[in-house]
């Protein structure tokens, strides 16, 4: 591979670090030793603590916006330096690289895994001895530094069957005679509740939704009910989602991650 083709490489971050302490500054130096021409995106380092669900749906839902080729390395790793296996997985889209713990499991439940390997090769890491607390930094980062720069995905460690990365259950969404079921994957920064329920139950139909003990009616925008109620809409993202218009339905009316909720269609 050329100067000029490792320079337009691509590599993703996102983690649950914040911003406040210098694990991601950190991880961008390991990678720029390896490459200082690598191109890095931060997609988000906001993610709440240890939260595999978050994750997985950020992941999910922004891979479609980049490249093909590009590296994803995320970093939630409640069971870091335990005997959970560290991977790197090829899809059609990309490479994704960190633990195996289901963050990867909404994107390869839309692209399946061409291939998968445990990083069980150290020439490939910061170290042979790794933190025990901080695979993104020794394991993660160089990793994915090497696989942008090219090295092939075998040469990362030992192959294993992509049937068996850990899937995170995040309950199923499931048509019935009158609608859909599901249950809430991901909250926003604006409070916003977003179903696992995608936008092609909904179209071309009159519908509304019913969760905590709520009627909400299907509408188009926030703006299509007054400043402080209830909508049922489809987010940018393509899921139905809970809204208050210029509010934080989370807070307001205290519907958590998995709670479910109901599709109804009217006639």
């Amino acid at each position: 591979m050329s100067e000029n083709q490792i320079s337009q490489s691509l590599l993703v971050l996102l983690s649950d670090f914040g911003d406040r302490d210098v694990y991601v500054g950190v991880m961008k130096g390991v990678i720029a030793q390896i490459n200082p021409l690598l191109r890095v995106i931060d997609l988000t380092h906001q993610i709440p603590p240890q939260n595999i669900a978050t994750v997985r749906f950020c992941l999910m839902n922004a891979y479609p916006y980049f490249p093909d080729g590009t590296v994803y390395v995320a970093v939630v790793d409640p069971g870091v330096g335990s005997k959970r296996r560290a991977i790197a997985v090829e899809f059609a889209q990309g490479f994704l690289v960190g633990p195996d713990n289901g963050i990867f499991s909404g994107v390869l439940s839309q692209t399946p895994a061409i291939t998968a390997v445990e990083l069980t090769n150290p020439n490939y890491w910061r170290t042979p001895e790794p933190s025990k607390t901080f695979h993104g930094r020794d394991i993660f980062a160089p990793v994915g530094a090497y696989l942008a720069n090219g090295v092939p995905l075998k040469q990362l460690g030992q192959k294993i069957d992509p049937e068996t990365l850990v899937q995170l259950d995040i309950g199923d969404c499931k048509q019935t005679n009158t609608g859909v079921t599901g249950c809430i994957q991901y909250i926003d920064y604006f409070g916003n509740l977003v179903s696992n329920i995608p936008e092609r139950y909904v179209q071309g139909k009159t519908w509304c939704v019913q969760a905590a003990g709520l009627t909400i009616p299907g509408r188009e925008t926030y703006s299509d009910v007054e400043v402080g109620e209830i909508a049922a809409l489809v987010g940018s993202h393509g899921w139905v989602e809970i809204a208050i218009n210029s509010g934080d339905a989370h807070s307001q009316l205290q519907i958590n991650l998995q709670d479910t909720l109901q599709v109804l269609f009217r006639d």
